[in-house]
């Protein structure tokens, strides 16, 4: 099978970039592809390896680089070279600089500067560490955005660490068979809860995978099929008792899970202040 070079340069980490990336080639069945990444490259002495990684490895080129220079000397040599290239910033920047009646900053690696906003989403992480799988259930709580509630194995860990990273502190409580849920939760006025549920035979391969890894081999309830189609049916009527939103993971990737999850969170936040 012919192999592809797809070559990605970003000025900071890259993770813009490569996050598009992933998301263009997943559109595209039976092409094998190779990705040669360079990322902090802000000056034009640090393009010399690129150019020759291009040069060996010919390929379009995906850039993510904001000082003018830099992405002038690109422009140069993928011409050169005779390779398809897009700025990726490029058109957004100029977008927006038209609207805003401002040159931009063109200072890379501004997104990631330790500003409150960055501060705040490493505070939302060591939240979500802390109050996972039902962890401190008394008062800290009171401080969350989000509380996620669901059976075990419902992507409710991955899921509150992809809303931190958002800047948003989620926590999340596992619903147990014969375990009550917490009351002294159930009364708090300011966090969003969200019910996340799973269909059986999803729930069931993905806890039988678990155990394996785990080396258990004795059969129990939690693996049994009646058993957790139980556990569903009576997880769906507490989260309808309270009147919580319902989101079905089983064919949802927790990004997915984690942008309906954000859209709640705003109109939850929009209606309580009014």
């Amino acid at each position: 099978m012919q192999v592809f070079h797809l070559h990605l340069v970003s000025d900071s980490t890259g993770g813009t970039l490569s996050s598009l990336a992933k998301a263009c080639l997943a559109q595209f069945d039976g092409v094998r592809v190779e990705q040669h990444f360079w990322p902090l490259v802000r000056s034009i002495d640090q393009l010399q390896p690129v150019f020759e990684g291009m040069k060996k490895n010919p390929g379009p080129i995906l850039y993510t680089v904001v000082d003018e220079a830099v992405a002038a000397r690109i422009e140069q040599e993928r011409r050169t070279l005779r390779l398809p290239a897009l700025s990726i910033l490029q058109p957004a920047l100029d977008m927006l600089s038209a609207t805003f009646g401002q040159r931009s900053l063109s200072e890379p690696g501004l997104q990631h500067r330790l500003s409150p906003e960055y501060f705040a989403r490493m505070e939302a992480v060591d939240y979500a560490l802390h109050h996972d799988d039902g962890q401190k259930t008394g008062a800290p709580l009171s401080a969350a955005d989000v509380i996620l509630v669901g059976v075990s194995r419902t992507s409710k860990t991955p899921t509150c660490i992809y809303l931190a990273h958002r800047g948003i502190k989620a926590a999340n409580i596992p619903l147990v068979p014969g375990i009550a849920f917490p009351d002294a939760v159930l009364s708090l006025p300011r966090p969003l809860f969200v019910g996340l549920t799973v269909a059986a035979e999803r729930l069931v391969d993905i806890r039988k995978t678990r155990i394996t890894h785990l080396g258990e081999v004795r059969e129990t309830d939690y693996l049994a099929a009646d058993a957790v189609r139980e556990e569903i049916r009576s997880a769906r009527q507490f989260f309808s008792r309270n009147g919580w939103p319902v989101i079905d993971v089983t064919r949802r990737s927790v990004e997915e899970t984690a942008a309906e999850i954000i859209t709640l969170l705003d109109q939850h936040r929009s209606k309580n202040a009014h």
